[in-house]
């Protein structure tokens, strides 16, 4: 494995609900992921992981604790230079694909770059290549209606890895898709994976925290278990 990537040290979030009565979501965290590692991250219902993905993903803040990025401390952000952080380090996959339906695959994979203010002719010249990477090489006129829900997870997962980020963060990717397509998402993950890419992947599956390399088990907001993944 290389440098460590995400460095998370004595992490607390806890969420006011008035008064003096705070809630506590995640309790003392520490977790190191080195470049190019393929974590899942396991918890049943309200166990922290949705939260400790936001914070990863530098949408959310933690209450306590120290959080570094590729050697930038997240904290001692502002929210210009945390939106650009993140949208230089981390790629996103949803449960739900998050696609706007008036936009076809191709825009929606291009999306990310007129963000980031590159030209329309490279954006969708990028984006043709990452949707022939993920194998919708023929479906880049398509709306989302016109897709199967791999097919859009796909989508997804091109327009996640168009800026390049090291992290590639995944949400109960499979969730939505039937056993096939979520197989090919999966096979999809480790092709990227071998590439270099780091994937943090949650998942209440085993049969999907399987495929990583590294799982990470949370309960009460707190890790209770960290292993390799069964065979």
């Amino acid at each position: 494995m290389g440098e460590t990537l995400i460095d998370l040290r004595h992490l607390f979030k806890s969420y006011d609900l008035g008064g003096k009565l705070a809630v506590p979501v995640l309790e003392d965290i520490t977790l190191q992921i080195a470049q190019g590692e393929y974590a899942a991250v396991m918890g049943p219902s309200g166990s922290g992981k949705s939260t400790l993905m936001n914070i990863i993903g530098c949408l959310d803040l933690p209450t306590e604790g120290s959080y570094t990025l590729g050697g930038e401390d997240v904290l001692q952000q502002n929210d210009v230079t945390l939106s650009a952080l993140r949208n230089r380090m981390i790629g996103f996959v949803f449960q739900n694909f998050n696609l706007l339906p008036r936009e076809t695959a191709l825009e929606n994979v291009a999306l990310p770059l007129l963000y980031a203010g590159v030209g329309r002719r490279e954006r969708l010249d990028r984006a043709r290549e990452a949707l022939d990477a993920v194998g919708l090489s023929d479906r880049t006129d398509f709306y989302p209606t016109q897709l199967s829900g791999g097919q859009k997870q796909r989508t997804a997962i091109a327009r996640a890895m168009i800026n390049r980020p090291r992290v590639l963060l995944a949400d109960e990717p499979t969730g939505a898709l039937d056993s096939a397509s979520g197989r090919q998402v999966m096979e999809l993950f480790d092709t990227l994976n071998k590439a270099g890419v780091t994937i943090v992947m949650i998942t209440h599956a085993q049969e999907i925290a399987d495929c990583a390399r590294r799982v990470i088990r949370l309960l009460d907001g707190r890790i209770v278990e960290e292993g390799g993944a069964q065979a």
